[in-house]
């Protein structure tokens, strides 16, 4: 029997910024190719369609790609003018000495740092997949057999607890060193300034509700500038909203001291909820817009504090919802093409709601209206029907007004 839904760490990778899709997916399909390619291969021509050729210098995608063959010459190509099926394809070729192709392959970054050929999904070990497809039937199960979320993913993952930790450290890491960075402006042509540390210095001379804000936008941001400046990051689900789950997780440890069992606990109902949400849907910016993206991160985000806050099954299921159901429609338009404007403050804005949304779940119970799975099935037929220049492709947006603007 094939499974309905993948992994929690398909939702939690650990690798460098700052695009899950245009970063860590390419390098991991550069890397396979590499270890492929037949003994006579002299060089390596690589092909990026779609998004990828619309941002990828932007988000670095040449030069993740050209570290990952490690040495082999290569030539990497940006097509943005042929129309593909998928938003995120890359071809590879493998040519021997005189020129002649020894291999080609063709595969697709599809989110999170997954990739995918014509049979699949690559390089993930095998995991036998969860026995349910939507939160709804979760509930059902949950509900009938006296368990929690997070119980629920502990009967269906190895090992969980120990990758759960060594996720939780690099959440840990990249905020640290967001925070405490010498850094004035990140890489690129927008010298956006880095503002995680004087917004840490700022909220520790305040009184609370601001000081919880100000705690909260503190950590996102700290993530959030880390993986613009192609640092080490979790994906939650994928580079560009990263730090809406740490940067949550990590105001309770610090302002409400959560153990770091509970925020555990937090992380495997948050990865349980992106993990339907991936099963469902998309998480890719490319394919459905930055709701698929900051909307699913806040979702999840949601979910995490509103079990941190001693919320029911249900009261969890409706903070993710929220989460999700007003980030609907959400376009992706980054600025030259670098996860910086608008992307930075909207981890920001999507940690702060995802506080919000806790806290108002466990004013309810539980029963509203629009479901979870609901909203999840609204955001993905939405994200088709959005305009592909609203999609991660740079076209319109923010980043038309800015080429318009400075003619560029």
């Amino acid at each position: 029997m094939q499974p309905v839904m993948g992994s929690i760490f398909e939702v939690y990778r650990i690798g460098a910024g700052p695009s899950s899709s245009h970063s860590i997916g390419p390098q991991r399909a550069a890397r396979m190719f590499r270890d492929r390619c037949p003994a006579a291969t002299a060089a390596i021509d690589v092909t990026l369609f779609g998004s990828l050729a619309e941002t990828g210098r932007g988000h670095l995608t040449d030069t993740t790609i050209a570290r990952a063959l490690d040495g082999i010459p290569h030539t990497i190509h940006f097509d943005p003018a042929t129309s593909c099926s998928r938003p995120n394809t890359m071809t590879f070729t493998a040519r021997d000495a005189a020129g002649e192709p020894l291999d080609t392959w063709t595969v697709y970054s599809t989110g999170g740092g997954a990739v995918e050929d014509g049979n699949g999904l690559l390089g993930d070990p095998p995991f036998p997949g969860y026995p349910h497809r939507t939160i709804t039937d979760v509930i059902a199960y949950c509900e009938s057999e006296g368990c929690t979320f997070w119980q629920y993913v502990e009967q269906h993952e190895e090992n969980l607890w120990p990758r759960l930790r060594e996720v939780w450290a690099a959440m840990k890491e990249s905020i640290e060193r967001g925070l405490h960075s010498s850094q004035v402006r990140l890489p690129g042509p927008l010298k956006l300034k880095r503002r995680a540390h004087t917004t840490w210095l700022r909220a520790r001379d305040l009184q609370s509700p601001q000081k919880d804000m100000a705690m909260l936008s503190a950590f996102a941001l700290a993530v959030a500038e880390e993986n613009a400046n192609a640092g080490k990051i979790v994906t939650a689900p994928s580079c560009g909203p990263a730090g809406v789950v740490p940067g949550l997780l990590r105001y309770f440890e610090l302002a409400k001291d959560a153990s770091e069992d509970d925020l555990l606990q937090a992380l495997a109902t948050a990865g349980l909820f992106g993990a339907v949400i991936r099963a469902n849907a998309s998480v890719s910016g490319a394919e459905v817009g930055c709701q698929g993206e900051i909307g699913s991160a806040c979702s999840m985000a949601s979910a995490a504090g509103s079990q941190l806050m001693g919320g029911t099954l249900r009261q969890i299921e409706y903070a993710a919802e929220i989460g999700m159901e007003h980030h609907l429609g959400l376009t992706c338009d980054p600025i030259e093409g670098y996860v910086q404007v608008p992307c930075i403050e909207r981890n920001m804005t999507a940690c702060l709601r995802a506080f919000e949304c806790a806290s108002f779940s466990l004013l309810t119970d539980g029963q509203h209206l629009v479901s979870f799975d609901d909203v999840i099935e609204v955001m993905y037929k939405t994200g088709l029907d959005i305009q592909s220049a609203y999609r991660e492709t740079a076209r319109g947006g923010l980043a038309e007004l800015w080429r318009k603007r400075f003619n560029v």
